[in-house]
């Protein structure tokens, strides 16, 4: 394991793993989010990575932002302001930058995610988590709404049941959280190992063909029906004339496995 005390990194062949250690709660503080959006950085010019796993050391996955670290600038001269904006503006680039990169991301959730750790979850492509895990957004409880979190949630579940988690700050379980649509899978074993066989089918498959595809889901998800047609048609021209997909057609036909660039 190599990378700072707040974050690890692992690579498995083509897969990196992007470990959250920053215990006990694996906070989201300044430090954490730098150093997070560095590994996601150099492995978006790193052609060796197909996929990126985010998980988490400890029983926690992430508890969200590191609310000491914030009310300690509350003594600022201006109230903390100019911290708050910063740790905000980071937190956006972060979880944006997720969703642009060109690789997968996948979260591994084990434990707790709540706030901008849930958030995180909802930012990735999938979520894989164990049954014992739980999600919230829950700082309504201490008298402040998850408006940033909101964003990557109701883009991930319905927006009634985004406002029920958002005005509640109750938890769910892992069942419901699957039933909503926030993560894809409930490992029936150790959440690491279904998580490496969900990386590993992925990355086996045409790394141009994935690039272009979360590109044209991403684009197209907020045009009208015939922009989002048009966006994805340009998409699946540009896939066809590539050579992955020439490749992959052939050996279709000659009932072999296709070696993608």
């Amino acid at each position: 394991m190599t990378g700072q005390c707040s974050i690890g990194t692992q690579r498995h062949g083509a897969v990196l793993r992007v470990i959250l250690q920053n215990p006990p709660a694996n906070v989201l503080s300044i430090t954490v989010m730098e150093s997070l959006q560095r590994e996601l950085d150099v492995a978006r010019d790193d052609d060796s990575i197909r996929v990126i796993v985010i998980a988490a050391a400890g029983k926690l996955f992430s508890a969200g932002h590191d609310l000491k670290e914030m009310t300690a600038h509350r003594s600022d001269v201006d109230g903390g302001r100019e911290f708050y904006e910063r740790t905000f503006a980071l937190c956006s680039r972060l979880m944006q930058s997720i969703a642009e990169h060109p690789k997968p991301l996948i979260a591994e959730v084990d434990g707790i995610a709540t706030a901008a750790g849930c958030q995180l979850v909802a930012s990735c492509d999938l979520a894989v988590a164990s049954a014992r895990s739980s999600f919230g957004v829950n700082g309504i409880d201490v008298g402040l709404f998850c408006a940033t979190p909101a964003v990557a949630l109701t883009r991930n579940i319905s927006r009634k049941r985004a406002m029920e988690m958002l005005l509640t700050g109750e938890m769910i379980g892992a069942g419901t959280a699957l039933e909503f649509g926030l993560i894809n899978r409930v490992a029936d074993g150790p959440v690491t190992e279904a998580v490496n066989d969900l990386a590993h089918v992925i990355a086996a498959k045409s790394t141009s063909a994935v690039k272009l595809g979360k590109q044209a889901v991403r684009a197209q998800a907020g045009m009208e029906l015939a922009q989002a047609y048009e966006c994805a048609s340009r998409a699946i021209v540009q896939n066809m004339l590539a050579t992955d997909a020439e490749e992959g057609i052939s050996a279709f036909f000659e009932r072999r496995q296709p070696r993608f660039e």
